[in-house]
């Protein structure tokens, strides 16, 4: 390593804000050895294709191969990912080194002007299938519209009346210190969030020995736990970058809870549960609660792999 840590980094202003972090975290771990943290800004494919819908472009990973490939040829030491964005399936001979703290998961909904998102009829940008039904919950009469590129230019899209309304993370707007826009914050019973929203993955080769060391310095181990149960869950149902699906775990005391949402594959349909287990066996209760949901649909979702 020569005392030289190379973060692997896409080059939205989001991105960068994250790599930065994570960066500001290894040096206050490291003090006084701190090592030359550079940061390389790697595109990928989902930064080429901003017009077109995930789901058409590749699905899941989009916005983590490139990065991991850079990985797997030993370009980068680590590569920083929005949970959300890595598949539910690990890449052979790579692992999240470190979860670092929760942001808030929930959902907003920015709006060109004031008004009751929930009764009016508008028409509101989406970037997922999953808030896309899920919106529509809330209003029938939302008129739910592709939405694509970073956060700052889909407020624009908002704020030029392209769109009434965009549903965005909030951690993107806490993070970027957005605060003069026009948002609501959904409370997590009106859109359960996406499986690992809020959450940075620090992702690294696994027989690099020294990174994982530093790595597990910054590791947020609550996070890490919730993250496990969230996305072991997300294997066991299979769902590909079609499925609607949302899922989020809280630590309390000993206990860890879990409650997720799955649409049925025509999207007419909505599946709720929720179950709790032992915090040290987070992998367990994804699993179980990924089954049971699977039972509720009774064969109108079907797993995707």
């Amino acid at each position: 390593m020569n005392n030289k840590i190379i973060i692997g980094t896409r080059g939205s202003k989001l991105s960068l804000a994250y790599a930065n972090l994570v960066k500001d975290l290894i040096i206050s771990k490291m003090l006084p050895d701190t090592p030359n943290i550079i940061l390389k800004k790697i595109t990928t494919s989902g930064d080429l294709s901003k017009e077109k819908k995930i789901s058409e472009i590749g699905g899941k990973n989009i916005f983590c191969k490139e990065l991991e490939n850079e990985l797997i040829k030993n370009k980068i030491d680590i590569a920083i990912h929005s949970l959300k964005d890595l598949d539910s399936f690990e890449t052979p001979g790579l692992l999240i080194g470190a979860y670092i703290k929760r942001n808030d998961p929930r959902d907003t909904i920015v709006l060109k002007k004031k008004s009751n998102f929930r009764t009016h009829s508008m028409v509101i940008g989406s970037s997922s299938r999953r808030r896309d039904l899920q919106i529509k919950i809330l209003n029938k009469k939302i008129i739910v519209k592709p939405i694509r590129g970073n956060v700052d230019s889909r407020i624009k899209k908002v704020e030029s009346g392209e769109y009434d309304g965009a549903i965005l993370a909030l951690a993107g707007l806490k993070f970027l210190n957005i605060k003069n826009s026009k948002y609501e914050i959904l409370s997590e019973n009106e859109l359960i969030p996406a499986v690992g929203q809020g959450t940075i993955a620090v992702q690294c080769n696994q027989n690099n020995s020294k990174i994982k060391k530093i790595l597990k310095k910054i590791n947020h181990n609550d996070t890490e736990i919730c993250s496990i149960a969230e996305k072991s869950f997300l294997r066991e149902i299979g769902g590909d970058c079609h499925t609607a699906v949302g899922g989020l775990a809280k630590i309390k005391k000993d206990k860890i809870s879990l409650k997720v949402q799955l649409f049925s594959d025509d999207g007419n349909e909505v599946y709720n549960f929720a179950d709790e287990g032992e915090k040290k066996e987070p992998k367990i209760l994804g699993k179980l609660v990924g089954r049971k949901i699977l039972e509720l649909s009774k064969g109108k979702y079907i797993k995707k792999r």
